[in-house]
């Protein structure tokens, strides 16, 4: 088993549900960061990509065909050079729209470790901030309009670096049909899963964080 397609696209671009409808069309299981805080024991590897750029992409992806999402998707380049065959979607949305759904979830989350004791869930969201936060938004989590240009610079950068019949840009809302021609299977007869909204983002990151800390603090 190998990575047959990568994620490029930032969190909070309906990667969930992409990893929900890539597991329906028989491209899972899907590497998601909720793989990450549902199984830390790969944990080492994105700490190792963090601090040096690279890992053994083999061992972290092990038992997996698909991945999305960060932390993944911050390392589409190398992931796309090492898996030569791998299809790339680059998942997108309005840069407005992610800007607002970013701010209200992602980055209210990462910024909760300084609270957590230390161990693996404190040892994650260090590694998730060092990726997203730091070098991927250089810690501007407040600057939207430096956001907006920093998505649709991003969205520029992959369709500008992988070849067209390689690509496809995606959003979710235009459902199956895309996806299914660009990975030449059919159509389910199910509804494209829509899921992950900011409301649940934020219902599960409190009830992560009271079980991490002991608080009671909302993150809405």
């Amino acid at each position: 088993m190998t990575i047959k397609i990568i994620g490029a696209g930032f969190g909070r671009t309906a990667t969930k549900s992409l990893k929900a409808a890539l597991e329906q069309l028989g491209f899972g299981p899907c590497y998601h960061m909720i793989e990450l805080h549902q199984n830390s024991e790969r944990l080492s590897y994105w700490q190792e990509a963090a601090a040096t750029g690279g890992t053994d992409w083999n061992a972290l992806f092990e038992g997996y065909n698909a991945c999305v999402d960060w932390p993944a998707a911050h390392y589409w380049r190398e992931l796309a050079e090492f898996y030569p065959d791998a299809k790339i979607l680059l998942s997108v949305r309005s840069a407005e729209s992610w800007v607002k759904s970013i701010q209200s979830t992602i980055f209210k989350s990462l910024r909760t470790y300084p609270d957590m004791q230390p161990g693996i869930h404190r040892d994650r969201s260090v590694m998730n901030y060092e990726i997203i936060a730091k070098r991927t938004f250089y810690e501007r989590l407040d600057d939207t309009d430096y956001l907006i240009a920093a998505f649709n610079n991003h969205t520029a950068e992959v369709q500008r670096s992988i070849a067209p019949e390689r690509l496809l840009t995606y959003d979710g809302a235009q459902g199956w049909e895309p996806l299914s021609k660009f990975l030449d299977v059919a159509i389910p007869d199910e509804p494209y899963p829509f899921t992950n909204t900011t409301a649940d983002f934020q219902k599960r990151a409190q009830e992560r964080a009271q079980e991490l800390t002991g608080t009671t603090g909302s993150i809405n």
